[in-house]
């Protein structure tokens, strides 16, 4: 599939006010007060406006174009969608959409307000929260295991719905989780399941859930600091069964029963002196949160007080051809052959030094969300798609890509879904 992404026009509903640990929820009090409102609303709009100027500062109101949206509850229902518009936005109200997944004709959006199970055949979508089954509202993380939807909530572990029953199986701490809180998971070749959270990682020995005696906790205490943070943000792996894991310390490596890490010092991340022209938060989160604070001292950044931590892995891919890429904190993109280490910030041509999200679709071609845009990079040069080119949001934090070519690409309070080009 060939996207111009200078031509084709996308718009992203909703306004998104970004300040330092937002996105990362990095105060457990705040992602449990999100999970916590169960309110949320689909609505739908097609077209090819263009929306221009910046994105509003954080606090400010909406611009006088700015589609309304409709914060009237809506569980389930049917929108209406132009099939030859070159996109179409669909509004979840005022929430983030952290994950989306694709299961064929069905498109699964995970909100801070709830799973969304959209069916593109007939356009009728459904919210799944905690009033009919999860434990949680918020959701971190949609995908698929052994043939079933499974999402990672803020505080109410991980879930696996069962279609023909219309249930939701909940896994918790006292089933084995290592914490409620459930960034991402991971089944490996040899049948084992890996979840990332909070609090280290899980293995799932032999990927049975309901045996308890099969659940292994891993943390840095446990690993002798070979897994560097206990905060597991996101997993992968790689060609030979390699388990990467992205960490708020570095990135981690799991393989043949030993462990290995890589920080800042080893080269992951843009030095500050790169990139501190180009701060574009200078909320510092280790001003509100101890968890940031703590981490910030092991790190040795107290002398930073913007958002800034190149030790933080926010995303994490591992591309077709086995090579590491790491989306920082403020620190750029990294990319990593097992040996060498490279970044690419702003002055590279990347939109924005946080890197919220990778994708790699079908063609191959790999897609970098920012706090600034999204671009794609075919390896030498960045594509980036802004507010100027039609993207009402710059902050992306999730993207999907179907079978027939099509993107879907989630900000705060809506996605884009956006028809291949012909």
């Amino acid at each position: 599939m060939q996207l111009s992404l200078r031509t084709v026009t996308v718009i992203v509903v909703g306004v998104i006010g970004i300040a330092a640990g937002a996105y990362t929820l990095g105060v457990k009090q705040a992602a449990k007060q999100q999970a916590s409102n169960p309110e949320s609303t689909v609505s739908s709009a097609a077209g090819q406006k263009k929306v221009a100027g910046p994105l509003p500062p954080p606090g400010t109101a909406m611009p006088s174009d700015h589609p309304a949206m409709n914060q009237k509850v809506q569980r389930e229902g049917k929108v209406h969608v132009d099939p030859n518009a070159k996109f179409t936005h669909f509004r979840v109200g005022n929430r983030n959409v952290k994950s989306i997944y694709i299961d064929g004709k069905i498109a699964w959006v995970g909100t801070s307000g709830g799973v969304i199970r959209y069916d593109t055949s007939t356009d009728e979508y459904r919210l799944f929260d905690a009033r009919n089954g999860l434990l949680s509202n918020g959701i971190f993380y949609v995908g698929k295991l052994d043939g079933r939807i499974l999402v990672g909530t803020y505080g109410g572990g991980m879930s696996l719905f069962d279609a023909a029953q219309d249930k939701w199986d909940n896994f918790n701490i006292p089933d084995g989780l290592a914490d409620a809180f459930v960034y991402d998971v991971l089944k490996a070749p040899n049948g084992d399941i890996w979840v990332a959270t909070w609090s280290g990682a899980n293995r799932i020995r032999g990927g049975n859930l309901k045996d308890r005696s099969k659940w292994d906790v891993f943390t840095v205490e446990n690993t002798k600091g070979g897994l560097p943070n206990d905060w597991v943000y996101g997993l992968d792996q790689g060609k030979d069964g390699t388990i990467w894991m992205a960490t708020e310390g570095g990135l981690a490596r799991y393989k043949d029963g030993k462990w290995k890490h890589w920080n800042h010092a080893d080269g992951l991340g843009a030095p500050y002196a790169k990139v501190k022209n180009d701060a574009q938060f200078n909320n510092d989160p280790s001003k509100v949160s101890t968890h940031h604070a703590k981490q910030k001292q092991e790190m040795g950044l107290q002398g930073i007080n913007v958002a800034y931590n190149p030790n933080y892995i926010i995303s994490l891919l591992v591309d077709r051809d086995g090579i590491v890429w790491c989306g920082t904190w403020g620190g750029g993109l990294a990319r990593f052959d097992g040996k060498t280490w490279r970044n690419y910030t702003m002055a590279d041509g990347l939109p924005g030094n946080h890197v919220f999200m990778l994708h790699q679709d079908q063609t191959g071609k790999m897609w970098i969300g920012t706090n600034n845009g999204l671009a794609s990079f075919d390896g030498s040069k960045f594509d980036v798609m802004t507010t100027a080119n039609g993207l009402y949001s710059n902050a992306v934090f999730s993207m999907a890509t179907a079978p027939d070519g099509t993107q879907w690409i989630g900000s705060f309070g809506g996605v884009a879904r956006l028809a291949p080009h012909k």
